[in-house]
């Protein structure tokens, strides 16, 4: 059955080695192109103020993800400690953002909209008093990513 309406965050999962990312409150990925303007004189026929405007050219791109969770006694998933352990390899480690399965098992879940290695560029654990204690987790690419697939985001195309 199609799904309708609003899509709900928590549908949308991000996996670092191999598993969810434990306890998530939030996952944002980021998609970024670098650029180079490019400026030209205007041709002779044209006005002094044709050449203020310039065009810009695609260099690079990149993508960067973000993700904050809740450190958890019992964590069966890709908590805290297991990333700390990631961290301190100073390896890449292969991350995935996909949909929820509908039945919520993880070994059938969704495709992947975006597979690709990746680089823990930090983690943060916060502690407060008398609150639940958190992390924050940030990651950019390292290399071109494997998968990169809008149409495995069931968000409708445009115009449908």
């Amino acid at each position: 059955m199609a799904k309708t309406g609003f899509v709900n965050g928590s549908d949308l999962l991000l996996y670092v080695d191999g598993k969810a990312v434990g306890s998530c409150t939030s996952h944002q990925a980021t998609f970024n192109s670098e650029t180079k303007d490019r400026a030209t004189k205007p041709t002779a026929k044209q006005g002094i103020t044709a050449g203020l405007w310039k065009k810009k050219g695609v260099t690079g791109l990149s993508y960067s993800i973000s993700a904050d969770g809740l450190l958890f006694y019992n964590e069966t998933e890709c908590g805290f400690k297991k990333l700390y352990k990631l961290w301190k390899s100073a390896k890449s480690i292969e991350v995935k953002c996909m949909e929820r399965s509908e039945d919520g098992d993880t070994d059938t879940a969704g495709e992947p909209y975006l597979v690709g290695m990746c680089v823990i560029t930090s983690l943060q654990q916060n502690a407060a008093a008398q609150d639940d204690a958190t992390y924050s987790l940030s990651l950019e690419n390292d290399g071109e990513p494997s998968v990169l697939d809008e149409s495995k985001i069931t968000e409708g195309d445009p115009g449908e």
